[in-house]
């Protein structure tokens, strides 16, 4: 294997900032489109639920759950 193949096969394996945020993206996007599923929105609901009953002196209003649902991707 001559010096320039080596160097040619090292770029194609080296991770890249690019394909990072590519990679990144299309999970984000997948994450986004399996919360819009019966079962995303079930687990939201139950992440709300439980935010609900902690009991601990702390009050979630509508704009706050509104808000712990959205960061749900």
């Amino acid at each position: 294997m001559s010096t320039k193949s080596k160097v040619a096969l090292s770029e194609e394996t080296k991770p890249s900032r690019r394909k990072f945020f590519i990679g990144a993206g299309a999970t984000v996007g997948a994450v986004a489109v399996a919360s819009q599923t019966s079962i995303g929105k079930a687990v939201i609901q139950e992440i709300g639920s439980t935010v609900k009953s902690k009991g601990e002196g702390h009050t979630i209003t509508a704009h706050m759950r509104k808000y712990y649902e959205s960061t749900m991707l």
